[in-house]
């Protein structure tokens, strides 16, 4: 069994933006979100779930009103699936212990990284600072983790 788990608690002490994202599948206004701008070295994860989801060394500022990145920090922990609301196909993204709603995956990313845009709610994420991941419980996902500020 997984250490990353969705549990009551943690869904309780979501806030009704973090509920709305992760749990009906909502999306935050572009701009908007808190980590839009990070560009600290360090990890984020599922706010719900703590699953490493993306490394600070993938993200890119992709001029589309969200957190950008190349690619998940760890393919086992994120799940794509088919969405076709709102009138279109898209690639849903989720995280696969906490089932939260991430945003959607684009295939217009950089080409020379592969060519993946995650397109990710802040809402959903929590920062965890490259200082603290040792005591936190993210050691494994330091070689992923560089400066890019």
């Amino acid at each position: 069994m997984s250490t990353y788990q969705k549990s009551q608690d943690a869904i309780s002490a979501l806030t009704a933006e973090q509920f709305r994202v992760t749990q009906e599948n909502g999306t935050e206004r572009p701009g908007t979100g808190e980590l839009l701008d990070n560009t600290l070295p360090g990890i984020y994860v599922d706010v719900v779930s703590g699953e490493p989801l993306f490394a600070s060394s993938a993200k890119y500022e992709s001029g589309c009103g969200w957190p950008s990145f190349t690619k998940a920090i760890d393919a086992v922990n994120v799940n794509e699936i088919t969405d076709n609301t709102l009138g279109m196909t898209r690639t849903e993204v989720r995280s696969s212990h906490g089932d939260s709603h991430l945003g959607h995956v684009f295939p217009d990313g950089p080409r020379d990284q592969g060519g993946l845009r995650y397109c990710i709610n802040s809402a959903a994420l929590r920062f965890v600072h490259r200082d603290e991941m040792v005591s936190k419980g993210y050691a494994a996902y330091l070689d992923q983790v560089e400066d890019i500020s």
